[in-house]
């Protein structure tokens, strides 16, 4: 039997390890509420590196905003939301001739890439995302490299895909050495030395295989033949970046394709898109801006007093079905919209502004939504003028390759178009003076039938193609 001193000493040694044992359920305690805190912390971050991010599409040499609809549309239809899409708008989209002096409606590369900076700052405050994708074609590219690495940007951009842009140059010789795209220049040096990519920045490149007319080791498309350009076919690409090529796709298709699209979508979101193709909208309603020519170049630039107006025709005959759709004279923004479109509807828009020729735009039909559908008026150029009247076919999304593509007006192939690897994106024919007759143009898998306009009388006619 234990004796009283005897309990006491053991009610003693039992004190402290139940204090030590109260200790040690906390500490386990706030342990594993540390660890929940910290497993809600990783799933947010991994939501938040799996959420859909703004995607910013900035076009090339000459282009506009709407050279990106159809990529735009390929997003949409795998379920990304529009209001995450932007396409900028150079205000002078034409590169100078010598980056360091002035020259109307031309653009240096720093107005391009204080405009760029700009459009990336009025997305965050939009969006409220700190960062976000860019996605250029050639040109364009040398804009989101020197922002990223020369104008504080890295931060801001969580991936850099860059489409048939001459990273090294559309030609590399000591001649106009301050011309942007002389990969010898200081503005294209400048980028290429160090490290060519950021190492915070994910960047993608999508080149040609042998097809691009800006990567050729002959300068032919620079108005040289046969002398080097000392350019390669891989010249697109950046050392330490994702180097996609796209076999038999040209310039511009690297960008506009759909391959190009799956390169893009995948390399941005981790996953290959469901579909390359653009799924139909009950009702398009679209929207853009008129503008027009400057100098020999054109201007993104919004061009006012311009009158608009829209018929729906007969694909089969290119007949007006009645009165015109929709009418507008552009203010001071250029804006000509917008329009309920029917997405299985072709369709006439038909723009009269001063110092431009009466320009009949046929497209082919509409399938989804667009604030980017531009029209863009230009002058006539000497070649063009007379009697007669003038038909054009136009692909702004690629060139006109022979053997690769289908390209007929009335039938037969235009005139002009050049053999080899494709460079050229249009083909026109005159017609003798006459009465307005009916013309049937073919590109690949999309055709239309447009109307003759006299030329005499200020008219031109353009039959313009989305893919």
């Amino acid at each position: 039997m234990r004796t009283i001193d005897e309990m006491k000493t053991e009610k003693k040694r039992k004190v402290p390890g139940k204090r030590w044992s109260k200790k040690k359920s906390l500490f386990k305690l706030a342990n594993r509420l540390l660890l929940g805190a910290l497993l809600v912390l990783l799933v947010a971050i991994n939501a938040s590196a799996d959420a859909p991010r703004p995607i910013l599409f900035v076009h090339g040499n000459g282009d506009s905003a709407a050279l990106w609809h159809t990529t735009l549309w390929r997003f949409e239809s795998n379920g990304y939301d529009p209001a995450l899409l932007f396409a900028i708008d150079f205000k002078h989209p034409t590169a100078r001739s010598d980056d360091t002096k002035p020259q109307e409606n031309r653009s240096s590369t720093t107005d391009q890439v204080k405009e760029l900076a700009a459009k990336v700052t009025e997305i965050q405050s939009r969006t409220g995302q700190k960062q976000i994708a860019l996605v250029g074609s050639s040109r364009g590219g040398n804009s989101i490299r020197n922002y990223i690495k020369n104008f504080g940007g890295a931060p801001h951009v969580s991936h850099a895909i860059l489409c048939g842009t001459p990273n090294h140059g559309t030609q590399a010789t000591p001649a106009n050495l301050n011309n942007e795209f002389n990969g010898l220049g200081p503005f294209l040096s400048g980028l290429n030395a160090g490290d060519e990519v950021h190492p915070g920045v994910q960047f993608m490149t999508a080149r040609s295989d042998s097809n691009d007319k800006y990567a050729q080791p002959d300068g032919r498309f620079l108005g040289m033949p046969g002398s080097p350009t000392n350019v390669t076919y891989a010249g697109p690409e950046l050392r330490d970046a994702k180097n996609v090529v796209l076999p038999g796709l040209d310039h511009r298709e690297v960008a506009f394709h759909p391959q190009a699209f799956k390169a893009v979508y995948t390399f941005i979101t981790g996953r290959e898109p469901e579909t390359v193709d653009i799924l139909l909208q009950p009702q398009a309603t679209l929207n853009g801006m008129v503008s027009g020519w400057a100098n020999g170049a054109p201007t993104n630039l919004p061009l006012a007093g311009t009158k608009v107006e829209i018929f729906e025709i007969d694909p089969a005959t290119g007949q007006r079905l009645g009165d015109a759709v929709h009418q507008r004279t552009t203010s001071a923004d250029g804006v000509w919209g917008p329009f309920p479109a029917k997405p299985s509807a072709y369709y006439e828009f038909v723009l009269a502004a001063e110092g431009y020729p009466i320009t009949h735009f046929y497209r082919t039909p509409f399938p989804r939504s667009s604030p980017y559908i531009h029209l863009r008026l230009r002058p006539l150029g000497d070649r063009d003028k007379g009697s007669g009247s003038l038909v054009t076919l136009t692909r702004p999304r690629g060139y006109l390759g022979h053997g690769r593509d289908t390209f007929l007006i009335d039938g037969k192939v235009p005139p002009g178009i050049n053999e080899g690897v494709p460079g050229i994106s249009e083909g026109r024919v005159r017609y003798e003076p006459g009465p307005p007759r009916p013309v049937r143009v073919v590109l690949n898998r999309e055709s239309m039938t447009v109307l003759t306009y006299p030329l005499d009388s200020g008219h031109i006619v353009i039959g313009e193609f989305h893919y």
